[in-house]
């Protein structure tokens, strides 16, 4: 199934060979409801429960491929979901920490991650917004819910240089954008693509 996809997001213009690699090594079947399993290789959101979908693959490639990460990043993901993002970052960085708001989707996303033999990523139940200040500083920080800002703890735990990748709420689209920091601060590098997400939701997600 996953063959489908890779050329779904070769197709798109995304040419890293790492990703597509760690896109055909995920079956996303094994990473949604077993009742949607057979939709698994479209390319279009997947209802987890809550409220919340997992991310078509095309928009989760194009995420992952702006941060540009080196096979040696520890990345914080924010919304975790069944894991299958969590998956892919997972083939291309040294290790990935996963804060889950819901505990019973942060189960399933630790099932289908050990099924799958994955072994550098820590699933943690929490509120994103906070960030994992215990394991800081962070090579690349990637946000699957949308909020008007970047909220502070994240920008704050993300290493000098580091890169961040967040949809920013804007009227009738969320716009997935990259960030970078530099000399202690934020600075937007580009825009992705518009999207659709969920609200970002915690503490912080005002800031």
């Amino acid at each position: 199934m996953a063959g489908n996809l890779v050329e779904i997001i070769r197709g798109m213009g995304m040419t890293d060979p790492r990703l597509l690699a760690a896109v055909a090594a995920t079956p996303r079947e094994q990473f949604v409801p077993p009742r949607s399993a057979a939709r698994a290789e479209r390319d279009e959101p997947i209802p987890i429960g809550h409220g919340q979908p997992t991310s078509q693959p095309s928009l989760v490639a194009q995420m992952i491929d702006a941060l540009a990460l080196t096979g040696e990043d520890t990345v914080l993901e924010i919304g975790t979901g069944y894991g299958y993002q969590t998956a892919l970052l997972a083939h291309l960085a040294d290790h990935v920490y996963s804060v889950e708001r819901y505990a019973d989707l942060a189960e399933h996303a630790r099932a289908n991650l050990d099924a799958m033999g994955v072994t550098n990523v820590e699933v943690v139940v929490g509120d994103g917004t906070a960030g994992l200040p215990e394991h800081a500083p962070f090579d690349a920080i990637i946000v699957s819910a949308a909020a008007a800002s970047v909220p502070g703890p994240l920008a704050e735990q993300l290493v000098e240089g580091g890169r961040l990748v967040m949809p920013i709420a804007a009227g009738v689209a969320d716009i997935v954008t990259l960030y970078a920091k530099r000399q202690g601060r934020l600075e937007q590098r580009r825009t992705v693509t518009p999207a659709q997400f969920v609200p970002l939701v915690g503490r912080h997600a005002r800031d």
